[in-house]
Order: structure tokens, then C-alpha cells, then sequence
């Protein structure tokens, strides 16, 4: 059997995605068969994680299947200055939530980031709408759902 690049057998990329999907399936499995929290009312804390198990496995079996079919579009050449506004924003995020700078302004940046990586030049507006969402994500998570966000100074003129 050969595709369109002429290569006989199965498309390497998504042998090697579908690979990738069943090792991260297996770790949340694992994961989640390791928690030890219960819930007195019927599905518990680990029920999402098998669900996300499930659909990880589904999405790596369906690359296999994907894998062996002809006729796959060559995939575009990808734009590496997206790729590292992108990759920067989430270096950002992390750098910024493990060094206390909050989850409000982590969001912030990242949606900036994101934003002109999707080829958007207004980067100080991205900037604020992710500011504004991400405040209002963080006051629902803490004020409604009483769970806790990364807080950094901005967060605790909140609490």
C-alpha cells in the first residue's frame, strides 16, 4: 500500500501522535487508579480522569486506523514564529504561577501570546481581554466554586 508521498506502509506522524496518546492515556489511567479520594455521593473524584483516559485512548486508536488509510493530505508546513509566540506564552504561564506572579496575569499572557501567534497584531488589547477573563475566571473559581487558583498579588486584593 502507498500514500501520496509515494512511501509504502503506514504514515509515520500519526503512528508516532497515536504512540503518544496511549502512553498519556496510560499515565492519567494510572493516575487515577492511584487516587485515594472518595465521594460519598456516587461518582467521585476520579471519574473525569477515566473519562479523559477514554477519550485519549480513542484518539490514539483512531490515529492508528488513520495511519493505514491512503490518500492523506500532506500535512502544511508549519509557522515557527506561531509556534514560539505560543510556546513562549505558556513558558510564561508556567514561569509566572511557580514564581507567584498569579494565575490572572499568567492568563493574561498566554492569551496575548496565543493571540498574535494566530496572527491577531493587537497585542496590548489580547493582553487585557485575557486580563479581564482571567480575573473573572479566578473569582468564579474562588468565590463560587470555593477552589483555589494560583494567587499572586493581584489575586489576593480578592480574597
Amino acid at each position: 500500500m502507498t500514500n501520496e508521498t509515494g512511501r509504502q506502509g503506514a504514515n509515520r506522524p500519526a503512528l508516532i501522535v497515536g504512540v503518544l496518546l496511549l502512553i498519556a492515556a496510560a499515565l492519567v489511567g494510572y493516575d487515577a487508579s492511584q487516587q485515594t479520594i472518595t465521594s460519598n455521593y456516587g461518582v467521585g473524584p476520579t471519574a473525569v480522569p477515566y473519562v479523559v483516559t477514554a477519550g485519549l485512548v480513542i484518539l490514539g486508536l483512531a490515529h492508528f486506523v488513520v495511519a493505514f488509510r491512503e490518500g492523506l493530505p500532506e500535512p502544511e508546513e508549519a509557522d515557527n514564529k506561531a509556534l514560539l509566540w505560543i510556546a513562549g506564552g505558556l513558558a510564561f504561564l508556567i514561569a509566572c504561577i511557580a514564581l507567584g506572579g498569579g494565575f490572572t496575569i499568567a492568563i493574561a499572557a498566554v492569551f496575548a501570546c496565543t493571540a498574535r501567534g494566530m496572527g491577531r497584531q493587537a497585542f496590548l488589547v489580547d493582553a487585557i481581554i485575557g486580563f479581564v477573563l482571567g480575573l473573572f475566571i479566578y473569582l468564579v473559581f474562588a468565590k463560587v466554586l470555593t477552589l483555589i487558583l494560583p494567587s499572586g498579588p493581584l489575586e489576593r486584593l480578592f480574597l
